[in-house]
């Protein structure tokens, strides 16, 4: 009988919900999307040429896993890409730090090269509430065809923070930060001339 009655109740809001409209006024049609596939390119092929720390806001509601990390040789700089999975835009935190130290726990992380960038990806989540695999390659992630990268460092979220650290085998050269789209990816040059 509880359940006969709950279910009239349901029915009743569900049917007084649907008239809420007027026919004056047309449904609102649901906005048109449009997705363009991009490349690991997509990003700007100019050559860094400032060092000094870079940062950018994460769109509203982000929630954001590392999905990937890539490393590529550009003519004059060599590129790291994460890649992203989740809803959202990231945002950035990139500077030159001297001591690499993981956020939230205050360990050292043991990063090779003369340089360490960090890395802070904002609008981040724990895979658990973005529903995205995170990224189980190795760390570090190297590459041999990128000899000025000596390696991409620890992936650990905390707070709404991805913490990653890239070694790099020069003094602080500069570097670019660009957020890209379809799908969502943070890609770091750093100028190898």
């Amino acid at each position: 009988m509880r359940n006969a009655l709950v279910f009239v109740l349901i029915a009743a809001a569900a049917v007084s919900v649907s008239g809420c409209g007027t026919d004056d006024a047309p449904a609102a049609a649901p906005p048109a999307t449009t997705s363009t596939p991009s490349t690991f390119a997509d990003a700007t092929d100019e050559v860094p040429t400032d060092a000094s720390p870079k940062s950018g806001a994460a769109s509203a509601g982000a929630a954001l896993t590392v999905t990937d990390i890539r490393l590529g040789r550009q003519p004059g700089f060599d590129r790291v890409v994460y890649e992203l999975g989740g809803t959202g835009s990231p945002g950035w935190q990139v500077a030159y730090t001297d001591s690499a130290v993981q956020d939230g726990s205050g360990k050292s992380v043991d990063v090779a090269g003369r340089a360490i960038l960090e890395v802070r990806i904002l609008g981040s989540a724990y895979p658990f509430d973005s529903t995205v695999p995170p990224f189980d390659g190795p760390d570090p992630v190297t590459d041999p065809g990128t000899p000025a990268i000596t390696g991409v460092y620890k992936k650990l979220v905390y707070e709404g923070v991805t913490q990653s650290f890239i070694g790099i085998d020069a003094d602080q050269p500069p570097f670019s930060v660009t957020a890209l789209a379809d799908p969502p990816r943070l890609v770091v040059d750093i100028a190898t001339q």
